[in-house]
């Protein structure tokens, strides 16, 4: 483990949790044969499927958890093609509204119209408190083609204990905190959301898959921890990520100014030494619609 993911998971507590280690892989799932086309990193993104393709509920009715395309298999053959996708986790707990209305900013604009810039498809994990904070930046984010939002919780609170210190949604709040989650980006307009969710402090348990059922989601972790959680150097934090990227990999970063000032930076360098090695971004629909078949 580098000294920057020792960091990161240090300093994780303070932004709850996001980004740490993955915890196990929840037990394997069948999957759904769904399809979706894919566009060149060079072209923008088409816009987001009517049905993204999403994995099979789990024994016993869990949830199924879904951590990068697998190495191996896949019918589509595009197992080791030399794919990854960035994903952006837009965290703010219910109870940041004070800190927000002081100035501190949970957004980062500058990050979004970077990849824009660069056209690099991504998938912001979005939490219901973000949107209702800043419904323009959520609607416009949600409107491009560009991007897939997917669901980060609403309250950013842990869906299992230990996790970061964060407090605990009881079992039988769990499905309805995602549904509120899922109404906050209804009522900002965002569109093209995907049926994905990611645990906030990337914890979870038994419990939480199986209470998560009717939520009817598929839970998305990662195999790539950016290790820019209150990351000053967004040089480690490129390195971290260039390291640790396998075709298919799934990254975990935040576009959260306050508490990830280092990311745009980083990103700045990673998206084009990527492309030099020959890599394609991709949003996460498009990289689990192989490894689902």
């Amino acid at each position: 483990m580098t000294t920057l993911t020792v960091l990161g998971a240090l300093t994780g507590a303070a932004l709850t949790g996001c980004g740490g280690a993955s915890p196990a892989p929840a037990p394997p799932a069948a999957p759904t044969p769904l399809s979706q086309s894919s566009s060149p990193a060079s072209a923008p993104a088409s816009a987001a499927p009517e049905k993204p393709p999403t994995m099979a509920p789990g024994p016993a009715g869990r949830i199924p958890v879904f951590e990068r395309r697998p190495a191996g298999g896949g019918t589509a053959g595009r197992s080791a093609e030399k794919v990854v996708a960035l994903t952006f986790d837009a965290d703010m707990t219910a109870d940041q509204g004070p800190r927000a209305a002081s100035g501190e900013r949970f957004d980062n604009p500058e990050l979004i119209a970077l990849l824009r810039r660069l056209k690099v498809p991504s998938t912001v994990f979005m939490t219901g408190r973000w949107a209702e904070e800043y419904p323009a930046q959520a609607k416009a984010i949600g409107a491009d083609p560009l991007f897939e939002v997917a669901n980060h919780s609403y309250s950013h609170h842990a869906f299992s204990a230990p996790c970061y210190g964060l407090p605990v949604v009881g079992k039988a709040a769990m499905t309805r905190d995602v549904e509120r989650a899922f109404t906050a980006f209804r009522k900002a307009g965002v569109r093209n959301v995907v049926p994905y969710f990611r645990f906030p402090g990337g914890c979870y348990d038994d419990t939480a898959l199986r209470a998560l059922a009717p939520a009817d989601v598929t839970a998305v972790q990662w195999d790539v921890v950016s290790g820019d959680a209150f990351a000053t150097d967004a040089g480690a934090v490129a390195e971290q990520v260039l390291d640790g990227v396998r075709p298919g990999s799934l990254v975990v970063m935040h576009c959260t100014r306050s508490a990830a000032p280092a990311t745009e930076a980083a990103v700045r360098r990673i998206v084009p030494e990527l492309r030099e090695r020959g890599y394609r971004f991709v949003k996460v629909s498009e990289l689990m619609d192989d490894g689902v078949r």
